[in-house]
């Protein structure tokens, strides 16, 4: 009997739209674009990936590196100038991604190597997700 009943209810449950214990989690959009394998986290190697999309992307004269004005505020001129350890006012990608794993460890305050949607959408999350979007 107990086994009917549980079935009626999840039955009429999803009928109704489902239930908040049976819902899928809402992740915000940051978290939908950059949860390549949709686990509800974000590992390094997936925020890498895009920060290597967003910056073929910036890089229009595709010289293969990033100058200040390119990056359209993404950096301020003090975090570009200690993100350009050859002092060239050019950031590589070698060096964009180097900065997008610092910020990284940065957001990832519990140190188990992912990001949640809250520490993605934490200070140092935020300072990321700009050199990912």
């Amino acid at each position: 009997m107990v086994t009917r009943r549980i079935a009626m209810y999840l039955a009429i449950s999803s009928v109704l739209g489902g239930s908040q214990a049976f819902a899928a989690p809402k992740y915000s959009r940051a978290m939908r674009l950059l949860d390549s394998d949709r686990d509800g986290t974000v590992d390094l190697e997936e925020a890498k990936k895009a920060a290597a999309e967003l910056f073929d992307k910036l890089d229009r004269d595709r010289d293969g590196t990033l100058e200040l004005s390119e990056l359209r505020g993404r950096l301020s001129a003090a975090e570009f100038g200690a993100s350009d350890p050859d002092k060239d006012k050019t950031l590589s990608k070698d060096e964009y991604l180097t900065l997008v794993e610092k910020r990284f460890k940065a957001a990832d305050s519990d140190n188990d190597g992912t990001l949640d949607d809250k520490e993605l959408h934490s200070r140092a999350g935020e300072a990321l997700l700009r050199l990912l979007q």
